[in-house]
């Protein structure tokens, strides 16, 4: 160990030298699973190397999946995943029309036994991992000091404090959004109606993300808009290349992404991946709507950054919200609608008017005080734990042609099963002993994934989940012991 500290490093790109040598020390054993690494200032001395360049060889090492960080604690060795990462997907080449069949929503799967012990399927996190009584305190304080706030209507744009933490908070990944660009809503689901209302008509063609999430599948629906689904990296996002094909005739109207730890994938699009694609629609006048609602669940590091950074026109609209991951019942969400601002807060006036005012103080006040960030923090290190422990249990218990990947953020895993593995199936044959998950069918409007899975990391681990999942492992095999055929 002492000489892998002190061994000096050749001079080419040194963050990626120092990277190879730790990725070696790490493939021959030097460096074992769980064994924490040395501390960037140790390394850094000892290297005579600047912080910058040892962070950027970790940076490099967590990218290749060696290493992991751990909040107030530094970095360890990790576990290898020892199953293949899923290829880029394949979906169908045509657009088509929206149509989600009742008896494959959650609600209609799941009603087959609401008895769940074990919940793997709904991407709702445990109410024990929020600050509900920081914001409680921070609730009945602004009661007292401003009831009025009460009887207040508040501007249909959103509160201006509430605003101006989320102008200060873009400063972060680099952006200069002001408050008066920002448009408050009841939570992200509002502002992707928004955004969609504002930009397209019925039957207009819209580019996602395949696998996408299944709650845009449904706005699809019901504004009759259809989807062109795109092939999708579980590593990398949207292939941008299959998207410059698809955009080429001037068919699509609109395209919906998720860049930053996507639903149900996981994916994390590189940062010249999301600079092409905004120069790329941009060039192509195609409204780019960016959900950025999972891009503060980051394992490490800096939050990665919005596809919104690139954006030189207004020709991307950003969402996020607040609902995952401080307040769900509060609903609070937001919206940088760019050249479509006015439309946007057209829309809004005439949908819902406003957003409650004392809500959205409070979670103003809660980003002002400080509370926010301590609250990352610790949500961060629960989710990476929580899906680590996922990870290692499918690893442990699943059949081996099984592919998995292991995300840097978020708390959605997605797996995908020998292809003749019908996971609708599966989920009826595990909901009958109380288990639920969500089969891939759901998230593609053709029906396409019945091989895949989402398995959502949403609660502390403990023995019912490593039940769980070998109790699923164990229905899968049984399956194609049965020889059950399926045409993804």
């Amino acid at each position: 160990m002492t000489e892998l500290l002190q061994a000096p490093p050749q001079r080419k790109t040194l963050y990626i030298q120092l990277a190879e040598e730790m990725a070696q020390a790490i493939e021959t054993g030097v460096l074992r699973v769980g064994e924490k690494m040395p501390s960037i200032r140790k390394l850094s001395g000892q290297r005579q190397l600047s912080l910058s360049t040892v962070m950027e060889a970790y940076r490099e090492l967590e990218d290749r999946g060696l290493i992991e960080a751990r909040p107030q604690s530094g970095f360890y060795v990790r576990q290898k995943l020892s199953m293949a990462i899923p290829e880029i997907t394949a979906p169908p080449k045509n657009p088509s029309h929206v149509f989600i069949d009742p008896l494959l929503t959650p609600s209609a799967l799941w009603r087959i036994n609401k008895e769940i012990r074990v919940d793997l399927g709904m991407a709702i996190l445990s109410p024990k991992l929020f600050p509900n009584q920081q914001i409680q305190r921070l609730l009945s304080q602004l009661g007292r000091q401003e009831p009025d706030l009460i009887a207040e209507y508040g501007e249909s744009q959103g509160d201006i404090e509430l605003r101006r933490q989320i102008s200060r908070r873009s400063l972060l990944w680099g952006g200069q959004v002001e408050a008066d660009e920002v448009i408050i809503t009841q939570g992200g689901i509002e502002a992707l109606n928004l955004c969609l209302r504002a930009v397209t008509k019925p039957g207009d063609v819209v580019a996602i993300e395949s696998p996408a999430y299944f709650g845009l599948l449904q706005i699809l629906e019901s504004f009759e808009l259809k989807a062109l689904e795109i092939p999708t990296h579980a590593k990398t996002g949207i292939s941008i290349e299959a998207l410059e094909l698809a955009t080429r005739n001037g068919e699509v109207k609109a395209c919906v992404v998720l860049p930053n730890f996507a639903n149900p994938l996981g994916s994390l699009m590189p940062d010249e991946n999301k600079q092409r694609m905004v120069q790329l629609l941009e060039e192509r006048n195609i409204p780019l709507i960016e959900d950025d609602i999972y891009g503060e669940f980051c394992y490490s590091g800096d939050r990665p950054t919005p596809a919104k950074a690139f954006d030189k026109t207004g020709n991307v609209m950003l969402i996020s919200s607040f609902t995952k991951i401080v307040a769900p019942g509060f609903r609070i969400g937001w919206v940088v609608a760019g050249k479509w601002q006015k439309k946007i807060e057209q829309l809004k006036f005439i949908n819902t008017y406003s957003t409650p005012v004392l809500l959205q103080r409070t979670i103003a006040k809660f980003l002002e005080t400080g509370g926010y960030d301590h609250h990352l923090r610790r949500l961060r290190k629960s989710c990476a734990e929580q899906v680590q422990n996922a990870v290692d249990a499918i690893q442990r218990h699943f059949p081996a042609d099984t592919r998995l990947n292991m995300p840097q953020g978020g708390y959605v895993l997605w797996v995908e099963l020998n292809r003749n593995i019908d996971t609708i199936l599966l989920l009826q044959e595990a909901l009958i002993e109380g288990i639920s998950f969500t089969p891939g069918a759901l998230f593609s409007p053709s029906q396409s994934y019945r091989n895949c899975l989402r398995i959502c990391c949403v609660e502390t681990w403990t023995t019912k989940h490593e039940k769980a999942i070998a109790r699923l492992g164990e229905l899968a095999r049984a399956q194609l012991q049965q020889g059950v055929n399926v045409t993804a």
